[in-house]
């Protein structure tokens, strides 16, 4: 309980401080007249919601099962992950708006503003990084560490391209980094929601393979046939599974207690399937007219 108290609050230090710093950067991002400033607070704030959703459904999912979420929470994930990405493109959209014409024709920006900005860009998600890879075990906080080291770079990248208008006179390299943090951040939207759709319309996840799976099924001890497979995720970490396994009619009940034991934890070691459903049926109930 302590660990879990700890990643609260690492994900949640790293939440105002991420949150605190997208409030400075939209109004810095005006007031230097920076596109790429405003790409870079829509990525902030991207993260921000992210964060958000990760502290609460990390909390959420405390509660387990009950009447009405029989599952759990775990899905709830998904349905952050699915609002930030429509926000997040929203955002996007408007962003490459502005930024196209500006790359035609460049707007003169305040460049100071803009290398302070950066400057206070790259320590304040470099603190929140360090502050989640303090806890670091769960995968809420990876996650997120991943994205805050993106957002890192992001900031690197404005660095670069204030510094270099600072001394040259090339205001384009403004909305040219505006477009080129937008395209990631919608590079990464499109990749999120791929996921989610999948989640919410139950594919089997991507990393296991279901005929390995039939085949691990039916090499098991006693068992003649699988079928009836059924391979899901809640969350694209917790797995779950549904089989019809057909044994001889001689296997008794302590060998098909066995039997199962056997399979739960070849799936769980090898698939990482944490739950298993198997409905035990012998041969002769087999139908060869019926479909999964």
């Amino acid at each position: 309980m302590a660990h879990s108290h700890s990643d609260n609050k690492n994900v949640a230090t790293a939440f105002f401080l991420n949150l605190g710093f997208t409030i400075i950067e939209i109004i810095g991002g005006f007031l230097t007249n920076s596109i790429a400033i405003q790409s870079d607070a829509l990525h902030d704030a991207g993260d921000t919601i992210s964060l958000g959703f990760a502290w609460y459904f990390q909390k959420l999912s405390k509660r387990g099962r009950d009447n009405k979420y029989t599952f759990g929470y775990k899905r709830f994930n998904t349905l952050g992950a699915m609002i930030t990405g429509v926000v997040l493109a929203a955002g996007s959209v408007y962003i490459l708006i502005e930024a196209i014409p500006r790359l035609l024709n460049p707007e003169e920006t305040n460049v100071q503003g803009m290398i302070w900005l950066a400057i206070l860009g790259v320590f304040v998600n470099g603190l929140a990084v360090l502050r989640l890879k303090k806890g670091g075990d769960s995968l809420n906080e990876q996650v997120m560490t991943w994205h805050l080291l993106e957002d890192v770079l992001g900031w690197i990248a404005v660095l670069i391209g204030s510094v270099m208008m600072y001394f040259y006179d090339a205001p384009w390299i403004d909305p040219a980094l505006s477009i080129g943090i937008t395209l990631y951040v919608l590079l990464n939207v499109v990749k999120k929601l791929q996921r989610a759709g999948k989640i919410i319309l139950q594919a089997a996840p991507d990393d296991i393979d279901v005929r390995a799976i039939q085949e691990k099924l039916e090499s098991a001890t006693g068992v003649k046939k699988a079928h009836h497979i059924h391979l899901w995720t809640l969350d694209g970490e917790y797995n779950l599974l549904s089989a019809h396994i057909q044994t001889s009619e001689d296997r008794t009940v302590s060998d098909l207690e066995s039997t199962k034991e056997e399979i739960r934890s070849e799936l769980k070691g090898q698939f990482h399937i944490d739950h298993i459903t198997l409905e035990f049926e012998p041969v002769e109930k087999e139908h060869s007219t019926e479909k999964n």
